[in-house]
Order: structure tokens, then sequence, then C-alpha cells
């Protein structure tokens, strides 16, 4: 039996509406530092395809994860690899060593999976995934991993212990984007109206008055976060999310940020971008394309 048509249930025109908002609100100010679109001959990464929806950064194994509209795909050395089945993956999150994946979105052509996936888990690195909860019912276009279990949005805010029982939270806001780290119950909503920040596991929220209106948002460790607004202009945090700073710009369109901190190393930025994948060694002041000296 033919897989139907991939509907996007109602969390894709609100979440449609957040993001021509956040472009609409965001204050377009040049950047003191910025790193442009790929220069000719260039030796950094294209992506393996134009719809990226997730983008993760092992920081034990720097294994480079890309959640996409055809699956999942190994960018960590070129050509990219393409990992387990082929599923839209609207939503993903990899935490900080890949040793579980959490995704949703829609099965791909030839699927036996429900339509729309709900909460699925991988734990051998996106080879196979395991179907948790809400199959056939949620679609999480937003979706992260926080120390005492899941946030994710699919029309409605919830949360989960364990991926499989959810509580719904009552919520004013609508999450482009959620960012969380697996060993921090600290977990930032991105918003039109600005950052929403929660330090209990996504239950109760409050608004980060003083911080920039960003598009995407990430964790490299359980205090440093990294913000980007929709005109590529790169934000950093030390205090999870509390209170910011701005560093360069990327010019050209963001589609997913991830962020690592190793042991001995700085703050390091991945972005996938419409021209490719880019990175930052110098905690955002500075980006050039994967790959390059």
């Amino acid at each position: 039996m033919p897989i139907p048509s991939r509907p996007r249930v109602r969390a894709a025109a609100a979440l449609a509406s957040a993001a021509g908002l956040i472009l609409a609100l965001s204050a377009c100010s040049p950047s003191a530092v910025t790193a442009g679109p790929f220069p000719s001959g260039s030796t950094g990464s294209p992506l393996p395809d134009a719809h990226v929806h997730g983008l993760s950064v092992s920081s034990t194994t720097g294994q480079v994860l890309l959640a996409t509209h055809d699956g999942l795909f190994d960018v960590t050395n070129q050509p990219a690899a393409k990992i387990g089945p082929t599923n839209d993956l609207m939503g993903f999150t990899g935490g900080t060593d890949h040793g579980v994946l959490y995704a949703s979105g829609h099965p791909g052509q030839g699927s036996d999976l429900a339509n729309p996936l709900g909460l699925i888990k991988s734990t051998d690195g996106g080879k196979t995934w395991e179907k948790l909860s809400r199959q056939g019912e949620s679609d999480f276009h937003a979706l992260t991993a926080t120390k005492s279990g899941i946030v994710g949005f699919d029309g409605a805010l919830r949360t989960s212990p364990d991926g499989k029982t959810w509580n719904s939270v009552a919520a004013d806001f609508v999450p482009a984007a959620l960012a969380g780290n697996p060993t921090s119950d600290t977990v930032l909503a991105t918003t039109p109206q600005g950052i929403r920040r929660s330090t209990d596991g996504g239950k109760t929220w409050s608004t980060v008055s003083a911080a920039p209106v960003v598009q995407f948002a990430a964790f490299a460790s359980p205090a440093e976060a990294v913000g980007i607004e929709p005109d590529g202009t790169i934000h950093v945090s030390a205090d999870a999310g509390a209170t910011w700073s701005r560093k360069g710009k990327i010019q050209d369109t963001v589609q997913a940020v991830a962020a690592v901190k190793g042991a001995e190393a700085g703050l390091t930025i991945w972005a996938a971008t419409a021209s490719g994948l880019l990175v930052s060694t110098d905690g955002g002041v500075t980006f050039r394309p994967a790959g390059a000296s």
C-alpha cells in the first residue's frame, strides 16, 4: 500500500508562521566580522540534501550528522554517507556523543512506519530506529533531550520522562526550535518574541528579556549556548542562555546549528547553510567552510 503524501500537521503552519515572524522582527544590524558564501574552488563540505532539519556533532568522536528530508547523513568526511532508512526527519536531536538519537517526521517511500512517525529512537548511530510513542499522531518539528527527558512541539508543547508517556505544557508561545543538553534541565525555545527559557526540563518557562531574537539555538555544554538570528548574526551565552554576547555573522541562509566544547579546545560552532557546512573554532567570531584549512 503506497505511503500517503506527507501531510504537515498543524505544527507546520505554526512553525512557518513563527519563522516568518522571527524574520520580520529580527533587527538586521551590521557585524564587525563576517563569513561570506563559499568562494570558488572552496574545499567546504557540500550538503547531501537541500532540506536540512537538524545538525549534530559528537564531542567525543567529531562525527557530524545531518538530519534531512531524505534521511540521516554522516557528513564528517566527503562524500557524505547515508545512514539507515530514508525518512523525512523533521525533528532531530543527537545529544553530545551520538550514543542515543531521537527523531520525528514522516516515513519515506516504501516504509511501513506510521505517518507521522511520532517519536523514534536510535542507539546505533541512526542505522536502525525504535518506535517509542505517538506513532500516527505526532510530527515533532522541534525536539530536544534533557537530563530529565524529552521536550517536543507538535502543535502543542510536550514533555516526557522516557519518550513513551507525555505531559502537555501550558505555553503561550510557538517554538521555532528547542535546544537542550542531556546533562542539564535547562531548555531554550526560540520564538518571534525572543528566547524563552526553562530550568526544569520544559515544565515551566520564563522570558529572557535582554536576549536577542534568534531562530536557531544549540548547547555546547550545560552552560555554553549558541544562538543565530535569521540574518546570520551569532550570539553566545556562557550562563545557559540567561545573558548573551554578540559575535560574528554568517552571510548565508542558516538551516541548522550545532556546538561542541572539547576537553582542551574552545567553543566550536557548526552551521548548515544554503551553500554548505561552515565551522567556527573561535567561538563564533569567524567561520570557514568545513574541511578548509
